[in-house]
Order: structure tokens, then C-alpha cells, then sequence
């Protein structure tokens, strides 16, 4: 995501969290790159992202003013969609290489969570942020599994930045419920088995599938 998109972000948050209420003048450029920790141009790209969906205005020779404290929800979708092909592949980089580690290392109480996790997320299907919330705890336990602490916490900084791209993805396209719980169900089967194999091919798989829902939004 280029740094001018995360600034428009960040400035949203603010906005959104009253540090400039509807109709007060934000701060400079200059004090604003300070606050940032970014140079006074990449401020003014994010300014004019922003204005560009209602949400600031510049007023000549009186600087920049709030002008609506909420943005349509699609921005932020779009925002998210633009990277999340590339979040996708270093997921199955990482998911892949966990899962056949799994099979290769899962103890009793991996396998309980494994269970445990596929039965909330075939059970949250009503609730389309909760069935993504699930998903994700299903594919960390397949990480935990795998006993290694260095590709968990690759994993759980790709949560924060594919959550809403997927609730977003779900919306337009809903996953089939019966075969997507049957690959995750697959998986889970070939981690028991130590099919370490098999467990890499489902999981890079499951993987290729939601990277392809994405490119066909």
C-alpha cells in the first residue's frame, strides 16, 4: 500500500476519533508531516485522497477543514483489495510450509484445537464477520500446530490488513459452504495422518481458491 494511502488512513482514524471534529481546520503540513514522521508532500497526497471522497476540503488561504467524519465503506475495501493479492501469497507461503510441518509435529491437543476451531467457523456461516473471525482462528491453530513461533507471528500480522478484504469479498461472492468446509475438514484429515504432503497441496489449494475470488471481484 503506497505510504500516501496509509497517511489517508491514519488521518481518517483521527478524524474518526474526534481529534478534528467536523468543520475544524486540521494542522498544517508542516506539523502534520511531524506528527507522522513523513516528508510534507506525502501530507498533501493523502490530503487530496481524502478530499477526494468528501471528507476533507482545502479553502483557499485558510487551510484544510473537515468536512464529513465517515468515508463510504467501498473506500476502505478498495484500499485493502489493492494489496490483498500479495498478502494472499505470502500467506500460502507461509500456510503451506506450516501445515506440512503440522502433520509432521501435531499433538493431541493441536488436533483438539484444529476440531474445535472447523466446528465455530461451520457454525458462524449466519455472521459473515464472525465466520472470517473463525476462519482465521481455524488457519492459526493449523500455524500452532506447526510449532514454530517465527511463522506464527508472520501470521498474525496478515490478519489486520486481509480482514476487511475478506468480509468485503464474502459480501459480493459468498464461499460454497459444503466444499469449502470439506477442504478445511481435508486438511485438518491429512495433519491427523502426518500426510505432511497432502497437507501442504490442500493448504496452498485452499489459498490459490481465495486469491482467484479475489481477482474476480
Amino acid at each position: 500500500m503506497p505510504l500516501a494511502t496509509r497517511v489517508a488512513e491514519e488521518l481518517l482514524r483521527r478524524i474518526q476519533a474526534g481529534d478534528w471534529p467536523l468543520g475544524h481546520r486540521l494542522p498544517g503540513e508542516t506539523t502534520l508531516a511531524a506528527q507522522l514522521g513523513v516528508g510534507r508532500s506525502t501530507v498533501r497526497e493523502a490530503v487530496r485522497e481524502l478530499a477526494g471522497k468528501g471528507v476533507l476540503a482545502a479553502r483557499q488561504g485558510a487551510g484544510v477543514y473537515v468536512t464529513a467524519v465517515d468515508v463510504d465503506q467501498s473506500w476502505d475495501d478498495v484500499l485493502r483489495l489493492a494489496e490483498v493479492t500479495l498478502v494472499i501469497e505470502a500467506r500460502t507461503a507461509v500456510e503451506s510450509e506450516a501445515a506440512y510441518l503440522a502433520a509432521q509435529r501435531r499433538t493431541p491437543a493441536d488436533i483438539r484445537l484444529l476440531r474445535q476451531t472447523l466446528a465455530a467457523r461451520e457454525g458462524a456461516r449466519g455472521v459473515i464477520e464472525d465466520y472470517v473471525d473463525t476462519d482465521t482462528a481455524f488457519h492459526r491453530a493449523v500455524l500452532a500446530a506447526a510449532h514454530n513461533s517465527v511463522l506464527l507471528e508472520l501470521f498474525d500480522t496478515f490478519v489486520p490488513r486481509i480482514r476487511q478484504a475478506m468480509i468485503a469479498m464474502l459480501r459480493a461472492n459468498p464461499a460454497p459452504a459444503e466444499s469449502d468446509d470439506a477442504g478445511h475438514a481435508g486438511l485438518i484429515e491429512a495433519i491427523v495422518a502426518h500426510d505432511a504432503e497432502l497437507a501442504r497441496t490442500l493448504s496452498r489449494a485452499h489459498l490459490s481458491e481465495l486469491s482467484a475470488n479475489f481477482a474476480a471481484r
